[in-house]
């Protein structure tokens, strides 16, 4: 997810997608211990989704 495509989205979205990326990395995490993900670089492309959202929220939450 690009930074333009989440300064687009309401907060309301934005926080209920950052819960669900933050629940699939959770769960992409336990998976690639168990078993080898195919493609790990899967999870340090969520992590970054995560922090994009978290720092368009907190720049949000400041600009009010």
């Amino acid at each position: 997810m690009k930074i333009k495509e989440v300064n687009e989205l309401e907060t309301k979205e934005l926080v209920e997608k950052l819960e669900n990326a933050q629940a699939a990395l959770a769960t992409m995490k336990l998976n690639h211990n168990i078993s080898p993900l195919e493609n790990p670089s899967q999870i340090k492309a969520a992590r970054r989704d995560i922090a994009r959202m978290k720092t368009v929220l907190r720049s949000r939450e400041l600009n009010k």
